[in-house]
């Protein structure tokens, strides 16, 4: 089997999101393959578009029957393509690659989500796993910013992420439109540390964001007492094969599509950009 060749997808519906960021829910026309897809929360697919290219895509959820849902951004000629499809559209996917969220590791502890912008994406996931299984893991506590309220993605389910046992909700966002509504409040995620009820001692901090965000979320992190293990983060790179072949997303001596995305920051801190 050619590892490069993907498989057809039907996109089965399209729901808006943002002015330029739809959620599409997908299928595999080949329905052995469909029953036997399992993919992991933090993995990727690599989707493509004929004649136009292809983007690895983060996933946003998973149903029982084999379906999966991605959010998508309107960044690039691909992702402009795909942004003009309609339900009955057919795309190519290939995976799931990567490694997800270390959703074992977390069982018994105390889980701290902190995102920013898309980076809500592949979190989601985590989201509804915990709210699935929600005696397997302690308090759950989600900081989410974005540059305007109506940036933010997943509006329609804040409420019943809030109402899921032992769950607490921040949003915070860069500018606050006079005449919105939102309680959003103003100021980075950073910005929401203090007044957080999360405690370094047995948690575990999942990020996911700009990269800029993400490293002094870490290093704030730091400061307050939890310690590099005890942190992953999902990183961002131009992945090109997905299966560690082509190096266009190697960083020091890992490459993201093969040894991550997800990585601890214990492994990860070296080969990322210093403050």
């Amino acid at each position: 089997m050619n590892e490069y060749s993907p498989n057809l997808a039907v996109i089965k519906k399209v729901r808006k999101e943002t002015h330029d960021t739809n959620t599409y829910t997908l299928e595999f026309s080949d329905k052995k393959l469909q029953k036997s897809f399992s993919p992991a929360p933090g993995q990727f697919m690599m989707l493509s578009l004929f004649g136009i290219g292809e983007s690895a895509i983060s996933l946003s959820g998973t149903s029982n029957n084999g379906s999966v849902t991605t959010t998508i951004r309107n960044v690039g000629s691909v992702t402009n393509a795909v942004l003009r499809l309609k339900e009955g559209d057919f795309i190519g996917m290939r995976g799931p690659y990567g490694n997800g969220w270390p959703l074992e590791r977390a069982e018994g502890k105390n889980v701290l989500i902190v995102v920013g912008g898309m980076g809500i994406v592949p979190l989601r996931g985590v989201v509804n796993y915990i709210k699935n299984n929600r005696k397997k893991f302690g308090d759950l506590e989600i900081i989410y910013g974005a540059r305007t309220p109506d940036d933010m993605l997943f509006r329609y389910e804040f409420e019943k992420w809030k109402q899921i046992k032992n769950t607490r909700l921040d949003l915070t966002v860069d500018e606050l439109p006079i005449e919105t509504t939102s309680k959003c409040k103003i100021g980075l995620v950073t910005s929401c540390f203090p007044s957080m009820k999360t405690h370094h001692k047995n948690a575990i901090v999942l990020v996911c964001g700009p990269e800029i965000m993400m490293r002094y979320a870490a290093k704030c992190l730091e400061t307050i007492g939890f310690k590099d293990q005890q942190i992953y983060l999902s990183l961002e790179r131009r992945m090109k094969c997905g299966i560690g072949k082509c190096g266009h997303c190697q960083i020091g001596l890992k490459y993201v599509c093969k040894d991550g995305p997800v990585f601890n920051y214990a492994d990860i801190k070296p080969f990322i950009h210093p403050l």
